[in-house]
C-alpha cells in the first residue's frame, strides 16, 4: 500500500535517458573516428547498423529472457551493459590492434543494454497503478527525446570547451547515468505485467489478428520517425546554409525537441482524448510534413517539414504500445518485446526505403522522402480500422 512508484518512474525515465546516450553519443564522434583511426566512411556507417541489429536481436530474445530472469534482474542488467559499453569505449578501441573492431565490440555491449531498456521500461510503467496510463507511457518516452537533446547539446558544449580529443573523458562522464540508475532499479517497486502463468502463449498470440495489426502499426511508427529523423541534419544544412557539423547537431536536436514537446503535451492534456483518433490526426500531420519536405522548392520549408514531422511522430510509438497493452492485457512481456522489435524493424526499413529510392532517382533526396509517405499512409489506414473496431480506445 505504501510503495513509492515515483521512484519507479524516476528509474524508467533515467533508463530512457541511458538509451538516448547509447544511441546519440557515438554518432557525434563519427568524424573523429574517421580522422583519428582512419576508418572508412563505409565502415563507420556499419556502427549504426550494428547498434540497431543488436537491438533487434535483444528485442527477440527478450520474449523469453525477461520472464525467466525476472524484470528486476533484467532491467538492472540493461544498465550494467549500457554502462560497461560506455566505459569500454574510453579505452578498448585504443588497445585493440583493429580500432574499428574495438568500437564495434563496445557498440554491441551498450546496444544490448539499450535493447533491454527499450523492451522492459514500458511494461514496468504499464504495470504500475497509475490512472492515466496512456499519458504516463507518452511522458516516459519523452525522456528519450530530452535525453537526446541533452546528449547532443551538452556534448557539443564539452567539445567546444575542452576539445574533441577529450571525448574519452566524456564517455566516462555519461557512464554515471546508467551506473547511478542501477541503484534506482534495485530498490524501486516493480510489479509483474501479468500474474504468474497467466501470460498468453506465443502460439495463441500469433493467432490474434489484432496482434498483427499492432505489429504493422509499430513498423510504420518506427519508419515514420527514423526515416525523417535520419535526414534531419541535411534539411537544416540546406535551409540555414550552415556547415555540415552544425547541421548534424542542430537537425537531430530540433527534431528530438519537437518530438519531446509533442509527448509532454499529450501526457498532460490527452487523458480524455481518444488515443486512436489522436494518432490518426498525427498520421495525417506526418503525411503533410513528408509532402512539405519533398515537394516544396523553398529550402526553409524543408526545415519546417522536418520539425513538423518531429512533432507528429511523437505520439506514434508510445501510443501504439498503450493501445496494444490495453486491448491485449494478457499478452505479457511477449507483446512489448515484439512491439519493440517491430518498431526497430520500421526504424531500419524507413531509412532504407528513402535511401534506395533517392539513389535510383540520381541521388535526389526529395524523391526518397516522397516515397516515405507510404508509412504514414499505412499508419492512417491502421488507425481508421482500429477506431472502427474499437471506437472507445
Amino acid at each position: 500500500m505504501n510503495k513509492n512508484y515515483k521512484k519507479t518512474k524516476l528509474a524508467c525515465y533515467m533508463g530512457f535517458i541511458t538509451q538516448a546516450i547509447t544511441a546519440n553519443f557515438v554518432p557525434l564522434l563519427y568524424l573523429t573516428f574517421y580522422k583519428m583511426y582512419e576508418i572508412s566512411l563505409a565502415k563507420i556507417a556499419m556502427i549504426s547498423t550494428t547498434f540497431f541489429v543488436t537491438q533487434l536481436i535483444v528485442d527477440f530474445l527478450c520474449v523469453k529472457l525477461a520472464d525467466k530472469m525476472g524484470y528486476r534482474k533484467s532491467i538492472i542488467l540493461s544498465e550494467i551493459m549500457a554502462g560497461t559499453g560506455l566505459v569500454m569505449l574510453s579505452f578498448v578501441p585504443d588497445i585493440m590492434p583493429d580500432h574499428y573492431m574495438g568500437i564495434i565490440l563496445c557498440t554491441i555491449v551498450y546496444a544490448i543494454g539499450s535493447g533491454l531498456i527499450e523492451v522492459l521500461c514500458s511494461p514496468i510503467i504499464e504495470a504500475c497503478p497509475f490512472e492515466n496510463k496512456a499519458g504516463m507511457m507518452t511522458l516516459l518516452h519523452s525522456f528519450y527525446c530530452w535525453g537526446s537533446v541533452g546528449v547532443i547539446f551538452l556534448s557539443t558544449i564539452f567539445f567546444k570547451v575542452f576539445g574533441i580529443d577529450r571525448w574519452r573523458i566524456l564517455a566516462l562522464i555519461w557512464t554515471l547515468v546508467p551506473l547511478l540508475n542501477i541503484y534506482n532499479f534495485a530498490t524501486c517497486p516493480i510489479e509483474p505485467i501479468t500474474e504468474e502463468n497467466e501470460g498468453m502463449k506465443l502460439s495463441k498470440l500469433f493467432k490474434q489478428k489484432l496482434f498483427w495489426l499492432f505489429i504493422i502499426l509499430m513498423v510504420c511508427a518506427g519508419a515514420c520517425e527514423i526515416a525523417m529523423g535520419q535526414w534531419a541534419s541535411t534539411f537544416v544544412e540546406s535551409a540555414l546554409h550552415v556547415s555540415k557539423s552544425v547541421g548534424d547537431l542542430a537537425g537531430p536536436c530540433a527534431f528530438a525537441l519537437f518530438m519531446g514537446v509533442s509527448r509532454v503535451l499529450y501526457s498532460k492534456y490527452g487523458e480524455k482524448r481518444n488515443l486512436t483518433v489522436f494518432m490518426m490526426i498525427c498520421g495525417i500531420l506526418c503525411l503533410s510534413s513528408y509532402l512539405i519536405a519533398s515537394l516544396t522548392s523553398l529550402s526553409i520549408m524543408g526545415l519546417i517539414g522536418c520539425m513538423l514531422c518531429g512533432f507528429s511522430v511523437g505520439i506514434m510509438w508510445p501510443g501504439s504500445i498503450s493501445i496494444a497493452s490495453k486491448k491485449m492485457p494478457k499478452a505479457g512481456t511477449a507483446l512489448f518485446a515484439f512491439l519493440a522489435l517491430a518498431g526497430d524493424l520500421g526504424g531500419a526499413l524507413g531509412p532504407a526505403v528513402v535511401g534506395t529510392v533517392s539513389q535510383r532517382a540520381s541521388d535526389d533526396l526529395k524523391a526518397g522522402i516522397l516515397a516515405g509517405i507510404l508509412f504514414p499512409i499505412v499508419l492512417i489506414i491502421c488507425t481508421i480500422f482500429l477506431n472502427k473496431k474499437n471506437p472507445d480506445t
